[in-house]
């Protein structure tokens, strides 16, 4: 999808979401609703999900699309790179990101975005794969920062 069609999609989503997500403070709740909700509206989104930071391990939450890895190997994986930096991180073609966890081999790019809570620590990563390359870019990147903030935002 290009990035002008993808901005204005973006657009509608996240007003779509400031209604939805408002409805409950339950975190895990919002990541659910804004998962199923991106899933369905983007249709470069293959794999669409929540990797949760409890007890320094990621661990699998909120998710759509085939069924996921339960636990992600510690340091290793485009997950661990975005939690370790601290910051979203774009692969074009997972095949060539070094330590790539493949948890389904029809994967080809992906983007992670760190989740922080109110106290400003991680508490999880939010991930996408494509079936695609080269599927995300900084429309994406920043579209999804923005989506993220609604999960701890006070409305």
């Amino acid at each position: 999808m290009e990035d002008k069609k993808k901005e204005g999609r973006y657009t509608r989503i996240y007003k779509q979401l400031e209604t939805l997500v408002p409805k409950t403070e339950d975190p895990l709740a919002r990541m659910a609703s804004i998962c199923a909700v991106l899933h369905h509206k983007m249709d470069h989104f293959f794999w669409t999900g929540f990797y949760m930071f409890k007890s320094g391990k990621l661990i699998v939450g909120p998710y759509q699309g085939p069924v996921a890895c339960q636990e992600l190997e510690k340091d290793k994986g485009v997950c661990w790179a975005a939690l370790n930096n601290a910051a979203p991180v774009i692969v074009s073609d997972v095949h060539a990101f070094p330590g790539h966890i493949s948890c389904d081999s029809r994967s080809k790019s992906e983007i992670t975005l760190p989740v922080f809570n109110q106290d400003g620590e991680i508490v999880a990563i939010f991930d996408v794969d494509s079936d695609r390359l080269d599927s995300f870019s900084e429309v994406d990147r920043l579209a999804l920062t923005g989506i993220m903030d609604l999960i701890y935002r006070k409305f």
